[in-house]
């Protein structure tokens, strides 16, 4: 039986991409060049991914040098950096036990001492502003002599890396950047516009759509389902668990692929696959101007940037402001010195849109209009961009979709492997490792 269940092992441990081998409970040692990290995550806004991504990462900290934890843009309140602290308070509790497993696993003082606030408020364009306290600290680690790359994995809105790349455009050879786009792209969108506009030899991967296979599709069966995960392996598992099962009873971690990826064997080679997904190289980014309101036979690539330019007759009342209301949301409008207005949206997924524009400039208040949006055509990834040479984006090819969710599948297949993962690393919380 023992002999059978190690060759069982072995086979299993040859199914796996050298990324998710290396962080099996079994073969858990970090490489000897340790990848150097910095997130910048929106928590304490609508959506709770953010803080179970929170829990994630300082369970996995002594495998990388974590470097900074930016409170970027978007979320509840002005002061974001209190929901950092907050996590920091609960890992202090499970210190103690975690650093009997490793003693690379950061301190709470160092954890409290590179948590930054960054910016307060979505970027106008062109896509950047002041500095803030988050992108001096990315110039700041980027520019230390150390000749590794520095990984920036961007878990909300993209303003604080502009704003770096803008204030130091000499530090982008030295960045590796992961971005979680899809929703938050459409919020940051005069960020992003501004990266792919100014930057685009930048290295950095696009993530819009393949981090949903985290918890959408994969092995959804018995305790390995979301809510039956946090019932059975996290809610009440140390501090960290407790805070995890609190937030949200189900599992959504939809930032930590980027974590993942960082840790793979590969993190140069993001065709080569695994926990944080595969990656093709990005064609020309998709962005469209209308200068006319646009009706719903207009197509326009799912994630696309779109531009709307109004030019409303009659003069602007003193202090005239505009939102161009979409999808029960509104995204604000910016005059520009020839009396035009623009608006930038990027939709999120396939449907058909439609909008209005409320204002109390009287020529702009009320007009209409509307879109269809579609996820790009496989054949796109056989046509790269040359503007853009070290961006990357989700696959398209039909068999990595989870539903309408291009790329996940390059996740979701590694299910149940990163989610045993993850309970072994949330058990260290409750016992000191055994000597040997």
């Amino acid at each position: 039986m023992k002999t059978n269940r190690r060759r069982l092992l072995a086979l299993l441990a040859m199914s796996l991409p050298l990324s998710a081998c290396r962080l099996t409970p079994a073969n858990n040692a970090a490489p000897a060049a340790k990848p150097r990290v910095i997130v910048s995550t929106d928590i304490g806004g609508t959506d709770y991914d953010d803080f179970q991504s929170l829990v994630h990462l300082l369970l996995y900290a002594d495998m990388i040098e974590l470097e900074g934890m930016l409170a970027s843009p978007w979320g509840e309140g002005r002061d974001r950096k209190r929901h950092l602290l907050a996590i920091i308070d609960a890992y202090e509790k499970d210190y103690p036990n975690l650093k009997t497993w490793s003693a690379d696993y950061p301190s709470p003082a160092t954890l409290r001492s590179i948590s930054k606030q960054g910016g307060l408020d979505l970027a106008p364009p062109p896509g950047w502003g002041q500095p803030t306290e988050g992108s001096s600290w990315i110039v700041e680690r980027a520019r230390q002599p150390d000749p590794r790359p520095l990984w920036v994995l961007l878990w909300g809105g993209f303003e604080d890396l502009a704003q770096a790349l803008h204030d130091a455009p000499d530090i982008k050879p030295k960045l590796r950047v992961y971005m979680i786009g899809g929703p938050n792209k459409k919020w940051s969108n005069a960020a992003y516009d501004y990266l792919a506009r100014e930057h685009p030899d930048l290295w950095i991967i696009e993530n819009n759509s393949t981090y949903r296979g985290w918890f959408l599709g994969g092995d959804q069966s018995g305790d390995l389902a979301n809510r039956a995960f946090v019932e059975r392996h996290v809610k009440g598992v140390g501090a960290l668990g407790d805070y995890f099962a609190g937030i949200a009873p189900l599992v959504k971690m939809g930032d930590t692929p980027s974590l993942a990826y960082v840790m793979g064997a590969k993190p140069e080679d993001p065709t080569a696959g695994g926990w944080g997904g595969s990656f093709v190289r990005a064609w020309e980014r998709p962005r469209v101007v209308f200068d006319a309101p646009p009706s719903t036979q207009d197509v326009v690539e799912t994630f696309a940037i779109m531009e709307l330019n109004y030019r409303p007759a009659g003069k602007a009342p003193a202090g005239a402001r505009a939102s161009l209301q979409i999808d029960k949301q509104e995204f604000p409008g910016f005059p520009q010195p020839d009396g035009s207005w623009r608006f930038l949206f990027s939709p999120k997924e396939d449907k058909i849109w439609s909008y209005r524009i409320a204002s109390k400039h009287p020529g702009l208040d009320g007009q209409t209009g509307g879109f269809t949006s579609r996820m790009a055509a496989p054949e796109l990834a056989r046509r790269p961009s040359a503007r853009h040479p070290n961006w990357w984006t989700d696959d398209p090819d039909p068999r990595l979709r989870e539903g309408l969710h291009q790329g996940a599948r390059s996740i979701s297949r590694w299910r149940e492997a990163f989610l045993r993962d993850f309970a072994a690393r949330l058990r260290r919380t409750q016992a000191p490792a055994q000597s040997p």
